[in-house]
């Protein structure tokens, strides 16, 4: 068994970064929400007997629905695999969960069947988002304190590459079908099952090397209660280490914001400035090209200024972001200009936002060997966040018809994260 600090267990464990992006980037921001707007496009959809005049806004609370139900079972998981040892196994079921969903979605072609899109799609959403509780948590188990910003930096940087090969090779193919004898739809049903195949076949090359049951725990037969036990402990450590607390109050402020753009840039491009799919595709493209050296760029940020201060700097950038989102219109000259600009920009932050969180948070749990557990709050809280953020989000589109003041809504979340971060104290291995 590989030992902790080893760079060929740290590029494993990175692996599953490069296998399940696929999903974040192609099916949760690209190709699919595209193809689903495209298909329900100035029809009602009929979804749990209540017609939709709004089919965007059924996509949006499905969403929402998917992310409650991790956040209420993940932590319930996450003590029954820290007890048990058993990340790995809960790992595995949840990635092949997702990546069977979204090769699923093959099925949704027609307005008949979009409750096969939206069924999948929650279906999808729990299985990558739920998988993710359980890597992260492997991340002070593979890694050093201070090796866990650049292996961090590294999972999302093999992410980007990967996922961007695959966008790549889709859009060949729903750009030009004619050379493959298909349609463009035909084409986009495609991508979703090569997305599935991608995200499962890579993913074995981390289970392979991923160690299971790290603490050699050995549970007994109501594992069950004594998971639930486990996190009533692990939830009292967290709320009394008031360094923690503060930083995952931040994190819930600025994952409302990072999240809610992530999943609804692209229909805010297509339904508000009224971009062709080729233009929010090239801008999705260009997002992942310029986050490899975001998230390159400020982990050595990090090293110098230390977590917090690299932190707040792309908080920072994140809240220009919202306001120049704020100002664009369908109207705007070379409006398609502008939006690449503000997509090369998010791109400096999107990467490292994540990325400095994930090992940032890391760094502050104690010495513990319930890291699943301490891991599925951090989950909980940008699940709870996006919910909120979606949301409003919908809610603010619902009421005012423009996604504008959508936006700039987010722009007050980020705000408050930054404030709260300011206040917080700095630890042995986060300055």
């Amino acid at each position: 068994m590989l030992q902790k600090g080893d760079k060929k267990l740290i590029n494993s464990w990175a692996f599953y970064d490069w296998a399940n992006s696929v999903y974040s980037l192609v099916i949760a921001t690209a190709v699919f929400p595209l193809y689903y707007s495209a298909v329900t496009k100035d029809k009602v959809v009929n979804f749990l007997w209540i017609e939709w005049e709004h089919p965007d806004a059924l996509y949006s609370y499905a969403l929402s629905f998917s992310f409650l139900v991790v956040a209420f079972i993940s932590p319930i998981l996450s003590g029954i695999a820290d007890y048990t040892g058993s990340k790995k196994k809960f790992m595995r079921f949840f990635c092949t969960l997702g990546s069977l969903s979204v090769m699923s979605l093959y099925f949704f072609d027609s307005i008949e069947t979009v409750w096969i899109g939206i069924v999948f799609t929650i279906l999808a959403s729990i299985g990558f988002w739920a998988s993710l509780v359980f890597y992260n948590a492997y991340l002070p188990e593979i890694a050093h304190p201070e090796q866990q910003d650049s292996a961090s930096a590294k999972g999302f940087i093999f992410g980007y590459i990967g996922s961007v090969i695959l966008l790549i090779i889709n859009l060949i193919l729903i750009q030009k079908p004619d050379l493959f004898g298909i349609t463009a739809g035909q084409a986009s049903k495609i991508s979703f099952v090569m997305v599935g195949l991608w995200w499962l076949g890579f993913a074995q090359i981390t289970f392979r090397k991923l160690p299971n049951n790290v603490h050699n725990r050995k549970p007994e037969k109501d594992y069950i209660w004594k998971g639930f036990r486990e996190l009533k402990i692990v939830a009292k450590q967290v709320f009394e280490n008031p360094i923690l607390k503060r930083f995952l109050i931040s994190f819930f402020l600025l994952s409302v914001g990072v999240q809610t753009i992530i999943l609804l840039a692209t229909i805010f491009g297509s339904s508000e400035l009224g971009l062709a799919a080729i233009d929010l595709i090239i801008t999705v493209l260009l997002i992942q090209i310029v986050a490899i050296f975001g998230a390159f760029l400020f982990s050595r940020i990090s090293e110098i200024k230390g977590n917090i201060m690299a932190l707040k700097i792309s908080i920072f950038i994140w809240t220009i972001v919202c306001f120049g989102a704020f100002l664009l219109h369908k109207d705007l000259p070379n409006v398609d200009l502008y939006f690449y600009s503000l997509g090369a920009v998010l791109g400096l932050v999107l990467g490292a936002t994540q990325s400095l969180a994930r090992s940032t948070y890391s760094k502050l749990l104690p010495e513990t060997q319930d890291h699943a557990t301490y891991f599925s709050f951090y989950d909980v809280t940008e699940k709870i966040a996006i919910v909120l953020g979606t949301l409003v989000y919908g809610f603010l589109y619902a009421i005012t018809d423009s996604m504008q003041w959508s936006v700039l809504s987010l722009a007050l979340f980020f705000l408050a994260a930054f404030i709260v971060l300011s206040t917080m104290k700095k630890s042995k291995y986060v300055q």
